[in-house]
């Protein structure tokens, strides 16, 4: 009984420590991107890589996380993931910046349908119609709330749906590593960070971004320093968070949580946010895309525990026959 309820309770504490990770960055982003006026989305990016090395590499060194050594194999192991963990990274931070919060939200939601193509082309997966109907009113929601989004930017709509499409490409790519267990989640996080800090260096460079960046003027200011350091810090435990909150209970799980953050985010955003503009329009597309991620939701639990309970007739059946 002790065993069970020490379960239940990590199981909760990973659910709620991804929930308010993944809750802190966007809002933290959205803070040094927007309110602070950063100038440098790509040297955000390239702290939260430098963040990631580090940690990892620490804790490699301390024994507490293991994952190999770096070899001339390890960049074929990885490829295209690099490109892609870089490429989703940056256009994410782009799309923070130029966004309103609750247009931020719904539009990620087309990273659903994205990544249901990018499973049924890649993993041969198949969804149930109610699945589809419930993106499908997601999707249609979003394009709503678009229709009438009087703080409309065509770079940051460019920018959100690129990441929705690497965001797809990513979680396709990131199970077929993992499921070949050579480099393991920590290997390819740390790969897939280091590979990509000297690039990015050379970009931001070439864009001029790092000369903005040395001449921004609010490096002075110690509570823009602290969310500068804290969004760095933040991109590797979000990654980390999603492995823990996925290890304790599941993809599923994780889904869930991302989706009730989502709608926490979006109303939070009308209210705080300070660069929403309210339309009725807009605001009844936001809740039509809510609706539909809450019942999708729903709909993908209940039917992940019938196929559990499947399952689990299924094997004693076998066991069953193979007894008598």
């Amino acid at each position: 009984m002790a065993d069970q309820s020490l379960t239940v309770f990590l199981k909760l504490v990973a659910a709620g420590f991804y929930g308010l990770s993944s809750f802190i960055i966007v809002v933290v982003n959205k803070s040094v991107l927007t309110n602070y006026r950063f100038p440098s989305s790509i040297c955000v990016g390239l702290g939260q890589m430098v963040a990631t090395v580090v940690v990892l590499w620490v804790g490699k060194a301390l024994g507490v996380i293991h994952f190999p050594d770096f070899d001339i194999n390890i960049p074929r192991k990885t490829f295209p993931l690099p490109l892609l963990y870089v490429g989703n990274q940056i256009t994410g931070l782009f799309g923070t910046k130029r966004l309103n919060l609750p247009m931020f939200t719904v539009l990620r939601r087309f990273s659903i349908l994205f990544t249901m193509f990018a499973e049924v082309m890649l993993l041969k997966k198949k969804f149930s119609r109610p699945v589809q109907l419930t993106v499908i009113a997601m999707i249609f929601g979003a394009f709503v709330a678009a229709s009438t989004d009087l703080a409309f930017d065509l770079e940051g709509y460019v920018f959100i749906l690129l990441n929705d499409v690497l965001t797809a490409a990513n979680g396709a790519y990131v199970k077929q590593k993992l499921d070949s267990k050579e480099l393991g989640k920590y290997g390819l996080l740390y790969y897939n960070a280091l590979f990509m800090i000297v690039p990015t260096l050379v970009l931001a460079h070439l864009t001029g971004d790092v000369q903005k960046a040395m001449e921004y003027d609010g490096w002075a200011d110690t509570v823009f320093v602290f969310q500068f350091v804290l969004s760095c810090v933040m991109g590797f435990v979000l990654m980390y968070s999603t492995f823990v909150c996925t290890q304790y209970n599941s993809a599923l799980t994780t889904t869930i949580v991302g989706c009730i953050k989502n709608i926490l985010v979006t109303y939070i955003g009308m209210v705080f946010g300070g660069d929403y503009i309210f339309s009725w329009t807009n605001f009844i597309g936001l809740n039509i895309s809510i609706a539909g991620s809450l019942v999708y939701s729903y709909i993908t639990f209940t039917e992940e525990q019938s196929s559990k309970t499947s399952e689990g007739t299924s094997k004693v059946e076998i066991k069953g026959k193979i007894a008598v």
